[in-house]
């Protein structure tokens, strides 16, 4: 298979694939990650159809790929866009790809700098057969065990099933770090990491994201060094945009979103920690405190 993109995400990918015994040509505009020169050399080192190329890019350049990609593949190949796209756009793409014989897959990727070690929840949007003739993929990126894969349905449910997944992370995160605020403030409480460090056994609230917590904590563990703002990915704003439209509350993710903006205006100490699970979980960069 063909690989774009070989960022935090993309390159523990190709690793984890290779380890299953998988070929990957992985294509970067970094030139020291890449396997290929270019879109057209990737695809050139590619057995015959059916191929399958992955694409691991931001949304704003998917499209500007595909247009470049679409030229090179050939009728039976499988293109497959595993970023943190729009599911919107996802119909339009598998549209336009068709026309050339070319099918397409949506696929929700889940799991940060720590998939490579843990595998990456996936969930596949497209036809059955699409699917089941890339399962081997999805095998040796998936956790072991019967959990974390799901067809979600056709075209566009994996990016929209992805899409609902950030957007109960942004409100477990607000939670956590609303609580550690608060705990920060208490006078009652005089180890507020061990606090946490006890919930992650026997706790109702014990998660992985709780896990994070506690190792950013050790890192440091009055977050002197992080500055309390963090950017919002669009998955956010997408889930909550989806619910007006479907006219589904959903307070919790809504007010967690509107936090983060709020993070831009002041350097609240909540946001301190949003900041730090960040980075634990998906290597985002971590602003010093401003001097």
């Amino acid at each position: 298979m063909g690989l774009i993109g070989l960022g935090r995400m993309g390159g523990n990918m190709r690793e984890r694939l290779r380890r299953a015994g998988h070929t990957v040509v992985g294509f970067d505009r970094n030139p020291e990650l890449s396997d290929a020169s270019g879109l057209r050399d990737m695809v050139a080192q590619l057995p015959e159809s059916p191929r399958v190329v992955w694409l691991m890019v931001p949304v704003q350049a998917v499209d500007s790929v595909l247009d470049e990609l679409v030229g090179l593949l050939s009728d039976g190949d499988i293109v497959i866009d595993g970023g943190n796209s729009k599911w919107t756009n996802d119909k339009e793409h598998a549209a336009r790809l068709a026309e050339r014989g070319v099918r397409f897959l949506d696929v929700g990727v889940s799991g940060g700098v720590w998939g490579l070690e843990y595998g990456y929840a996936l969930m596949v949007g497209g036809d059955s057969a699409d699917v089941q003739h890339c399962m081997p993929l999805f095998e040796a990126l998936k956790p072991e065990g019967d959990y974390g894969f799901v067809h979600s349905g056709g075209h566009g449910a994996g990016h929209f099933a992805k899409m609902v997944h950030n957007g109960i992370e942004y409100a477990m995160m607000q939670a956590y770090a609303e609580g550690w605020e608060l705990l920060m403030a208490s006078e009652e409480v005089e180890n507020v990491s061990a606090t946490f460090e006890s919930w992650r056994e026997g706790s109702v609230v014990r998660s992985w994201l709780l896990d994070l917590l506690v190792a950013a904590l050790e890192k440091d563990p009055d977050l002197q060094k992080i500055r309390g703002y963090a950017e919002d990915s669009g998955e956010g704003r997408w889930t909550v945009e989806a619910a007006l439209d479907l006219a589904v509350p959903v307070p919790a993710i809504s007010a967690s979103l509107f936090a983060r903006f709020v993070s831009r205006q002041d350097d609240s100490p909540a946001m301190k920690m949003i900041a730090a699970l960040r980075n634990e979980f998906g290597g985002h960069a971590v602003l010093p405190e401003d001097d």
